[in-house]
């Protein structure tokens, strides 16, 4: 993590008034501000001293740990010694503009989307080597490339290379028959030796003098297509001034050399863009058939560079000197990563193919499940940056709102589609899966989610450090939000009867010992007494105080003790930079990719419902791991990359509360929504989950809690949680499907 390099502009960031700022003041009085001053200007002179030396400011994240220390005297005129004090662990969050602070402000205050990517577009200059890599331009010549024999660039051989070199030779081949395609043809013979390996090649766009012949023809910026200047350098001289040939020439070309050649550069800049790694091929592809292809023969030139040559005339058009770049996953196209670029048409495909194709004839049930299972991935990435991009841009309370509106709208979209074909159909095996990936969820993002990033963060961190006082609200919101969930289990156990499907004496003896299967609380006794008078009014009492709960949480953490963050937004920027805020995406923008998103989310998670039950029916594996696992996780993929990239930057604390605050949610908000549905549009769904939900969800809960006691993890923690969440999944592969599926 990168910190201030100056102590002076240090302390005035830690004084200042900034918006968004998690601020405590004490006023109690100038009695006690000269000790005050006296033991924080100590404090902030130790750790000005041993800081002074780190890096530059940027956008970063910084968390001094160590001796107590504070800011100036004059921040602690206006604090307390325990307030000053608390200094200590403050995380300064430097903003490149108003707009970035807003969103990074956003991570830090529960009940609102953990967002890693920007919102703004980033200063060029304040972007890495490699970064700016990724966004040039293949016209850039190196003055040492280095060697080109690389694994890339083989791979682009094999892939693309020698079947595209033999396709120009086929097309120069026809160009030569026509005779009035000859410029084009000896153009093809060169660009075919080009695409067979272009690294440490280049395409130039040369300028030809105008000779009186062709004086009248423009030899601008135009190219074929236009009317450019004839061909001097590939036509005979009896041709030289004769307007005729070059027109029949352009017209031979456009009819039966570009078309193929363009449609050929097209499915390799598709296939290449696919790959990712392999985007400047995709590049290189896009330019020759929108560019190169397009210009008089005699306006390029094909040549190889030298190592120590620089070419000091002509525009250069194409120069590459590596077919792959590993660093591509780092690449957005107008603020959206390229993963969720390229997975946007699997969402088209999905949608044409789930309603056009309803009799199955073209694929089964099963392909389209996985299908409308895989479109959730990208729509859940675009409804979290539309939900970051509105809640950046508006106050506290529309970025409130939206949060709580939209923030778990991805898993109850699928749940209420398959409570209500559930209900349709009369079948529970619904409602059993929404139970079991609700309780997916919850041990998902209590062991999975942290463990993972601890691990993963451990390896580039020895030791990963977090606030675990915003760490204990959420585990005390997890305690009470688990044991009002699973109250009216608990209840139904105390009080319900036990009614077993089959029992068998195992001993021969009327008084012996029996085996029972099917074993279940029925509490329908009685004309449902003990649950229409009991266990349905304590469920709707939990539905009621969970919600109250959370919106109390939200009051605690974002209004009367936001000091427990310890977060402080600067406005510093780098020096002599001042820039301002471009944002990716205008709150308009945002709203409308929010909306359509999460239309279409509705119309995948009805897709997914429609053909889950043949894979309910058919497989051998529980319906308990299918829900858990798959029809869990898989919408949380989004979340889970981002506390990810979270760790890796030893910001362990966003990690945490990432699963932290989605566990929360799924007990205090999403599963009171799903009751209130219940209501108004009768189900399946009780609120009474198997023994196995229980045991796993209070096991993940306390083991959570103990781990992250202490404040500080490596690891080895993480790899403790990680295997404690596979040893519950293969409990649940091997535990039998529930009653009734």
């Amino acid at each position: 993590m990168a910190t201030d390099g100056e102590p002076g502009r240090r302390r005035r960031c830690c004084a200042q008034d900034t918006p968004g700022a998690a601020k405590v003041a004490d006023p109690r009085g100038d009695s006690d501000g000269p000790r005050r001053g006296s033991l924080c200007e100590r404090h902030c002179a130790a750790i000005n001293n041993a800081q002074a030396d780190l890096g530059e400011l940027g956008c970063h994240l910084h968390r001094p740990r160590g001796t107590p220390a504070t800011s100036t005297p004059s921040c602690c005129q206006q604090h307390s010694e325990e307030v000053c004090e608390s200094c200590v662990v403050k995380t300064t969050l430097t903003a490149e503009n108003a707009v970035e602070a807003n969103k990074l402000s956003n991570n830090y205050k529960f009940g609102f989307k953990k967002w890693k990517s920007h919102v703004t577009a980033r200063p060029w200059e304040d972007r890495s080597e490699i970064v700016k890599e990724l966004y040039s331009d293949l016209n850039i010549i190196r003055a040492s490339g280095g060697s080109s024999l690389t694994c890339g660039n083989v791979l682009y051989l094999l892939l693309f290379g020698w079947w595209l070199s033999l396709l120009y030779v086929l097309v120069a081949a026809v160009m030569f028959i026509t005779v009035m395609g000859a410029p084009y043809g000896r153009l093809c013979w060169d660009l075919a030796g080009y695409f067979l390996w272009p690294f440490g090649k280049v395409i130039q766009k040369v300028e030809v003098p105008k000779s009186p012949q062709a004086s009248e023809a423009s030899v601008g910026e135009s190219s074929a297509l236009l009317g450019g200047p004839t061909a001097l350098r590939w036509r005979p001289r009896c041709w030289v001034g004769t307007g005729y040939w070059h027109h029949a020439s352009t017209a031979v070309w456009l009819c039966l050399g570009y078309p193929l050649l363009a449609l050929a550069h097209g499915l390799v800049c598709v296939a290449a863009w696919l790959l990712i790694v392999l985007i400047p091929v995709a590049k290189l592809s896009a330019r020759a058939a929108s560019r190169v292809l397009l210009l008089p023969p005699r306006r390029l030139l094909v040549r190889r560079l030298r190592m120590t040559e620089v070419p000091l005339e002509g525009e250069v058009i194409l120069c590459c000197y590596r077919a792959a770049n590993p660093y591509y996953y780092k690449y957005a196209v107008d603020g959206i990563n390229v993963f969720a670029v390229n997975l946007l048409p699997l969402v088209l495909v999905t949608l044409v193919l789930g309603y056009v194709d309803s009799p199955n004839r073209l694929t089964g049930s099963a392909v389209k499940f996985t299908l409308a299972l895989l479109s959730i991935m990208p729509l859940s990435y675009y409804i979290g940056m539309a939900i970051a991009s509105i809640s950046a841009q508006s106050n506290f309370a529309v970025g409130a709102v939206v949060n709580a509106t939209f923030g778990s709208i991805t898993e109850l979209t699928f749940y209420i589609t398959a409570l209500i074909k559930g209900s349709r159909e009369g079948n529970r095996c619904y409602a059993e899966v929404v139970k079991s990936a609700l309780t997916g969820t919850l041990v998902g993002c209590v062991l999975f989610v942290p463990g993972l990033c601890m691990v993963i963060g451990g390896i580039r961190h020895q030791e990963q450090r977090f606030n675990s006082r915003s760490a204990g609200v959420s585990s005390a919101l997890l305690f009470l939000s688990v044991g009002g969930v699973f109250a009216p289990t608990l209840f139904s156990k105390v009080y319900g009867k036990l009614v077993c499907g089959e029992c068998h004496n195992v001993t021969q003896n009327p008084l012996g010992h029996y085996l029972c299967h099917n074993c279940h609380f029925d509490l329908m006794d009685n004309n449902g007494t003990l649950y229409y008078s009991h266990v349905q009014p304590l469920v709707y009492t939990v539905s009621i105080l969970l919600p109250a709960a959370y919106l109390i949480g939200l009051f605690f953490t974002l209004k009367t003790h936001t000091h427990i963050y310890d977060i402080h937004i600067s406005d510093c920027h780098m020096p002599g930079h001042h820039h301002s805020a471009v944002v990716h995406w205008s709150r308009w923008r945002a709203l409308v990719i929010l909306l359509l998103s999460t239309l279409c989310m509705s119309a995948c998670a009805d897709l997914a419902t429609e053909h889950i039950s043949p894979i309910l029916t058919n497989s051998t594996i529980s319906q308990y791991f299918i829900g858990v696992t798959v029809l869990a996780m898989v919408p949380e993929l989004p979340e889970i990359v981002n506390g990810i990239q979270f760790a890796l930057q030893n910001n362990l604390s966003l990690s945490i509360e990432i699963g932290n605050c989605i566990a929360v949610q799924v007990c205090m908000l999403q599963i009171p929504i799903l009751v209130l549905f219940t209501i108004f549009y009768p189900t399946n769904f009780t609120l009474i989950f198997s023994d196995l939900h229980v045991y796993a969800s209070m096991f993940s809960v306390v083991l959570m809690n103990y781990i992250f006691m202490d404040g500080k993890c490596d690891y080895f923690q993480g790899t403790v949680l990680v295997m404690v969440y596979f040893i519950l999944l293969a409990v649940y592969f091997f535990a039998p499907s529930p009653s009734g599926c």
